[in-house]
């Protein structure tokens, strides 16, 4: 052959290389996941994306920033997520309000937040009469104030709830609220700060289905390949992030824009010692929620809130068993 055959012949490969990659990447499956907050419980579904799990397991993954779980049965009726990143609190919440969502993973099952005071408060006697900042209502910073306060002998009646929003250790400090609750990487950072914290629920292990992933149970009916896939990519983003420390440090870095190590040195052992390996939901972690959470008259029942289909499918198929062999560090 020639050098101008061979050239067009080298020519014509990537051509085609490039028409298959297309087509491929045409073939996704578009799937839509609501994150509450960058937190570290996000850190399994960014290192599956950083990896490329979702596009080997055929979906498009796009992830949808939400404010706590307020709208997240709005954004579920409208279409606009497949699933969320989100607390049980905030699934009993909308089901008692007419929703119908179900948890069927989990990415964290232990309470995570500490209560720091504002500068100036290092009591409870202090805090009562005060403000006590949230993300939203029903969120699981809304939640677990009740708990945290009744460590401290006081009531939900003894102070004011105020929606903060996800940023709340600047207000904090300004005085805005007298007290909020913060989780990783905010957590460090106001101990880092010098803030006092009245009460710190993260090292109890108190079971909380913290950072559910959640989905409407008509869609995890029709769709159970679908989640089974996006299921998959999750708990492989989760071994690879738990097995390649450094990378996942990475990613930390770049998805939550911190840039002091210390910090991602604490999120990321925080996120290794929190997480479940194979994004199961604990059922204590439910039951806790429900008994706290579920307005008289709701269901109590287990079923009317999280979904184990999945996670036995997976189960049955051996994947948990690939997972273990092939990320053997846990």
């Amino acid at each position: 052959m020639t050098l101008t055959g061979r050239f067009w012949g080298t020519l014509a490969m990537i051509a085609s290389l490039a028409a298959g990659q297309s087509a491929r990447a045409a073939d996704l499956v578009p799937f839509r996941v609501g994150e509450s907050s960058p937190a570290n419980t996000f850190l399994a579904i960014w290192m599956a994306e950083d990896a490329g799990f979702y596009a080997a397991n055929g979906l498009k993954l796009d992830i949808v920033p939400m404010a706590g779980g307020r709208d997240m049965a709005d954004a579920f009726a409208a279409g606009r997520i497949d699933a969320m990143h989100i607390g049980l609190s905030s699934v009993v919440r909308a089901n008692a309000a007419g929703a119908d969502i179900r948890a069927f993973g989990s990415l964290s099952n232990v309470i995570r937040f500490a209560l720091f005071a504002k500068p100036g408060v290092k009591t409870a006697a202090e805090l009562k009469g005060g403000t006590i900042g949230i993300s939203s209502a029903g969120s699981e910073s809304d939640a677990t104030i009740t708990i945290a306060l009744g460590q401290l002998g006081l009531t939900r009646s003894d102070v004011t709830i105020k929606e903060l929003g996800t940023r709340r250790v600047e207000p904090l400090q300004a005085g805005a609220v007298t007290a909020t609750a913060l989780n990783e990487p905010d957590r460090s950072r106001a101990y880092a700060a010098g803030l006092t914290a009245l009460v710190d629920l993260a090292p109890q292990q108190i079971p909380w289905l913290f950072s559910g992933l959640v989905a409407k149970r008509a869609y995890i009916q029709s769709n159970p390949d679908k989640l089974k896939s996006f299921l998959k990519a999750t708990i492989k983003g989760n071994r690879l992030a738990m097995e390649d420390e450094a990378r996942a440090k990475a990613v930390l870095k770049k998805e939550m824009k911190i840039d002091d190590a210390g910090i991602i040195d604490i999120v990321y052992a925080d996120f290794k010692a929190q997480t479940p390996v194979n994004a199961e939901v604990s059922v204590a972690g439910a039951r806790a929620i429900i008994d706290q959470i579920a307005p008289a008259g709701a269901s109590k029942a287990l079923g009317d809130y999280i979904d184990e289909s999945l996670a036995g499918a997976l189960k049955a198929e051996g994947f948990y068993g690939a997972m273990d062999r092939a990320y053997p560090s846990k």
